[in-house]
């Protein structure tokens, strides 16, 4: 019979609870663009001994420790499918990196005595561990802009707060909030100015990591913050078994009326959330892999190449791997915010017809480059003028945002980096019009290349089977009908090409038939009707999902096919971990 140590290594014991479950182990620093994975090969409970083995083909690994210390998050995804999402974080682990094979490291790392993170001026850190929780909103701009989140850890300086990556785009280091609110599970909450230190990207599942200061406190407030970190202290002792003195609970994180409603709903929505296949986690991952690059580009003033090319291998691996199913998969990118849906449906639509065309165009990886980047000028003009891209826009926000070719253009030069032809070709002109109606230039005809004519076709059509701003969207063939009524603007060509290429009734789109049924289109025949569809929804019991996948010989189940519907219309959503 094992004999139990005498002493536990507090961190050593949350880190075990996690690694219980399915989970990420990510090692950052703050000049390295890429996080890397790292596996537990050893933990010593009794010493907070910790081995990690990591696979890196750079040169650099000594970046990642700075002075000998490492930095690293724990993620895992707990509960009953696996879809409870729960994190740790450690920053500056005295650590010692040993090379075992031409690109196998072992990092050895001495974990510290306590959880708690002692920090200047004598103030020490808490973090939020084992289901510790409290709510955050973060207002960006007064009365325009709130960012919700999860408190990870809290001090009288300031806090740490996890918030979804689509969100960080407003928010930039040395920028002042003017209202920061914690909500604890009682009830209770707390309000201050504050001002942000850092911003990174937290874990593997679209996510980033906020560092907040608190400022401008009065001496109420710091008062009542004392006591608040006193009982996250006292809490985290109790879940990590560091005080065996405590017996119970802090009366501050016992869930209230509120806090109960709250956490059954996002149980509920978490039931509802469907299996993603590997192709669908593939498409998300390029989503949050492109947000990552956007806030580098935003928060160190680096260009990330690497993430961005990796972006664009991914996706013609996807491709290419199995078309049908990446074409599928792209729809599960509609809740994702529209710059990131835009350009990744885009970029995939024109990766699939290129290739298409000749699977050995020399062209591709760069022309798809072009696609990825040619959208993310809109995020860089969030400001107190434009505070969200979600909203519907005033005539001026319009004129502003009209404006992004032109700003992502300046920061690439800023940052150094210089795109290819092919690449720059696609990120200035895939707004230009044969006629000249387009923008920023105002191009026209054989100033525009074949490459830019099939672009600008894929994107018209993505825009018009997408609602913005209040404008709501259009079935593939409306939009079709658009596209060619809209006289010598678009390459007529092309039209038709894309045309006998999706069909009617596009792959990844939602149909309606005529039994009340929803159901997304999986595969499309010859003639371009639907083969195959995934059921989701029986419209006389909206409440409830379903998922069974139907072929075309057993369509008379769900009745005669209507038409292709808007997903938000009928709250069809994709539900994230």
């Amino acid at each position: 019979m094992a004999v139990p140590a005498l002493y536990e290594n507090p961190s050593a014991n949350v880190i075990r609870s996690l690694l219980q479950h399915t989970h990420e182990l990510s090692v950052y620093a703050k000049d390295m663009p890429f996080p890397l994975k790292a596996k537990v090969a050893e933990l010593d409970m009794s010493t907070g001994r910790l081995v990690l083995n990591v696979e890196y083909a750079g040169s650099d690994i000594e970046k990642y420790l700075s002075g000998g210390r490492l930095s690293f998050d724990l993620e895992a995804l707990k509960g009953p499918k696996a879809i409870e999402r729960e994190t740790y974080s450690l920053s500056n682990v005295a650590a010692k990196l040993l090379k075992t094979d031409s690109m196998l490291y072992r990092l050895e790392c001495q974990l510290p005595e306590s959880v708690f993170v002692p920090e200047n001026r004598g103030a020490v850190r808490i973090p939020f561990v084992l289901g510790m929780q409290a709510r955050v909103s973060l207002e960006i701009y007064p009365h325009e802009l709130s960012v919700p989140g999860r408190l990870r850890n809290l001090s009288v300086g300031g806090c740490m707060v996890d918030i979804d990556l689509a969100e960080s785009v407003a928010i930039g280091v040395d920028q002042d909030i003017p209202g920061v609110t914690l909500e604890f599970p009682n009830g209770e909450s707390f309000f201050a100015e504050g001002s942000v230190r850092h911003i990174r990207p937290f874990g593997n599942r679209g996510y980033a990591a906020v560092g907040v200061q608190f400022i401008n406190l009065s001496n109420s407030q710091t008062e009542v913050l004392f006591r608040y970190v006193n009982e996250s202290e006292r809490e985290a002792a109790y879940r990590t078994g560091s005080n065996d003195k405590l017996t119970y609970h802090s009366p501050l994180f016992i869930p209230g009326a509120k806090e109960k409603k709250i956490l059954q709903r996002e149980a509920q929505e978490r039931e509802k959330r469907a299996r993603q296949s590997p192709m669908e986690r593939g498409v998300m991952d390029l989503a949050h892999q492109l947000q990552v690059g956007l806030m580098y580009i935003k928060t160190r003033n680096l260009f990330p190449d690497e993430i961005f090319y990796d972006c664009v291998d991914t996706l013609r691996y996807l491709v290419e791997q199995d078309r049908k199913a990446f074409l599928f998969a792209l729809a599960f990118l509609r809740d994702e915010p529209d710059w990131v849906r835009h350009a990744i449906q885009v970029a995939g639509q024109q990766a699939d017809l290129m290739l298409t065309r000749d699977p050995h165009d020399p062209q591709v990886r760069e022309a798809v480059l072009g696609a990825l980047l040619h959208t993310m000028g809109k995020p860089l003009l969030i400001s107190s003028q434009l505070p969200s891209l979600k909203v519907n826009m005033n005539p001026a926000q319009k004129a502003i945002l009209r404006g992004h070719v032109t700003v992502l253009q300046e920061k690439l030069h800023a940052l150094g980096w210089k795109p290819s032809p092919t690449c720059r070709d696609v990120i200035e002109n895939a707004n230009e019009r044969l006629d000249g109606s387009g923008y920023p230039a105002g191009k026209r005809g054989e100033q525009l290349s074949e490459l830019v004519r099939l672009v600008a076709v894929i994107k018209a059509i993505d825009k018009l089977m997408h609602a913005r701003n209040g404008v709501p969207s259009r079935s593939p063939l409306d939009a079709y009908r658009r596209i060619h009524e809209a006289d010598a603007a678009y390459d007529k060509t092309v039209l038709v090409e894309y045309i006998q290429v999706y069909g009617l009734y596009p792959i990844g789109s939602l149909a309606k038939f005529s039994g009340g049924f929803l159901a997304w289109v999986m595969d499309i025949d010859g003639k371009g009707m639907p083969s195959r569809v995934h059921v989701v929804k029986n419209l006389r019991f909206p409440d409830t999902n379903i998922s069974s996948v139907i072929s075309k010989g057993d369509f008379s189940q769900i009745g005669k096919l209507e038409d292709i519907v808007d997903p938000t219309d009928y709250g069809v959503k994709v539900i994230k971990v």
